[in-house]
């Protein structure tokens, strides 16, 4: 995982979100962090930063994550203004 500060409130609040979830299906799976971290090729300090909320993964992390955890990861984009021309 990248040491990467989550600064933006809204950057911050999805983050904590995916983490809380993270360790909701660990713990399902009776998994420490430092077996998770062996799954997905990652170390126990850096599932212990994301969980925390401190360090977001990238997304081929976060895909190794979810793979590990055997969970589907799902990405939506939902527009929050309405786009130029009128149309959706």
């Amino acid at each position: 995982m990248r040491l990467r500060q989550v600064s933006e409130p809204d950057e911050r609040k999805l983050v904590e979100q995916i983490a809380e979830q993270v360790v909701e299906q660990r713990r399902l799976r009776n998994l420490s962090q430092k077996e998770l971290a062996g799954l997905c090729g990652t170390t126990q300090p850096g599932i212990a930063r994301f969980e925390r909320g401190v360090s977001p993964p990238r997304v081929d992390t976060l895909l190794r994550i979810a793979h590990a955890l055997d969970c589907e990861l799902v990405v939506e984009f939902r527009p929050r203004t309405r786009p130029k021309g009128g149309r959706r």
